[in-house]
């Protein structure tokens, strides 16, 4: 029986497998263990349900992109105060500025690696 293909996402991680493809739910669940703290990795929820993993990284995601958000909105005020140079602080605020961009990035890829988890369980 041959194997189905669904059109992807522009956002699809490149580390995942077309879906329909073989293993490539595997490979779905190991990009997606990447992105979530470690100790979540061992858990058999999670190990045995790749949907519950990618629920949790979106969760995850979102969390780390609030976190970036507030260091950047914050650092002009606050990082002055710790003694830092203006070049620092400069350069962290871009740094700060791009991990909010790969974080975004990242949320659209998990939400279309979640969604064809989603429609092959179905």
């Amino acid at each position: 029986m041959p194997l189905t293909t669904t059109r992807i996402s522009p956002d699809w991680p490149c580390q995942v497998k077309t879906p329909g493809s073989y293993d490539w739910e595997r490979s779905a669940a190991k990009w997606l263990r990447d992105l979530v703290p470690a100790r979540y990795a061992s858990y058999p929820a999670l190990i045995r349900h790749p949907v519950l993993l990618a629920r949790h990284a979106q969760i995850q995601v979102q969390q780390e992109i609030r976190v970036a958000r507030t260091a950047l909105q914050t650092a002009r005020a606050d990082l002055p105060a710790l003694g830092l140079p203006e070049s620092v602080i400069e350069h962290t605020i871009k740094m700060y500025a791009a991990e909010v961009m790969q974080l975004q990035h990242i949320a659209r890829s998990v939400r279309a690696v979640s969604q064809a988890l989603v429609e092959r369980g179905r």
